[in-house]
């Protein structure tokens, strides 16, 4: 089993915003969501986020204001006993013609050299279509979280096959963990 976790960050990890989350203030995690980054870490997973902030771009918040943010979700995340491994994300907007827009897979590749670890086979944790395809294209298993965008990405119908669906990120954790354990018992 291939122990790496990849998250989306909005909507997901934190509360997410049609408006775009601008400041380390609306940063602000989801119910139970550090927890289950904590319970993935101590049994065994390495945890990278990789996420769309087109926001930079915009000119909606800085790079010094993201990197806040992350502090922020860091030192949450370390504190509940979570170890985020690497933090990828696309400061570039929809017309950039970057190559780490998702969906596209370049957020993933970044992890995997961060990490020096082949991502075939992980997770890719989302709750948009663009989240899952990212994952897909790079080999990733699909799983919508129904937090953030995810209850309306579901109800448009999954276009992807093999998707597993979670209430939010600590149903998906809490299923992961009595897997592995059925597994190895």
């Amino acid at each position: 089993m291939n122990k790496l976790i990849v998250l989306d960050r909005d909507g997901v990890i934190n509360y997410d915003s049609d408006e775009y989350i601008k400041s380390v203030d609306e940063w602000r995690p989801l119910p139970n969501s550090i927890e289950a980054m904590a319970k993935l870490t101590q049994a065994g997973f390495r945890l990278a986020i990789a996420t769309n902030q087109s926001g930079v771009a915009r000119g909606y918040f800085t790079l010094d204001t993201l990197h806040a943010m992350h502090e922020k979700m860091s030192g949450l995340a370390t504190e509940a006993g979570a170890k985020i491994d690497y933090i990828a994300y696309c400061p570039h907007g929809p017309d950039d013609q970057c190559d780490c827009r998702k969906p596209l897979p370049g957020l993933i590749a970044q992890i995997a050299k961060a990490l020096e670890i082949d991502p075939k086979g992980a997770y890719m944790v989302g709750d948009s279509l663009r989240d899952l395809q990212a994952g897909v294209s790079a080999g990733l298993k699909p799983v919508l979280v129904l937090t953030g965008k995810g209850k309306k990405t579901f109800d448009k119908g999954l276009s992807i096959d093999g998707v597993e669906v979670f209430n939010d990120l600590n149903a998906f954790a809490d299923h992961l963990i009595a897997t592995q354990s059925q597994e190895n018992g």
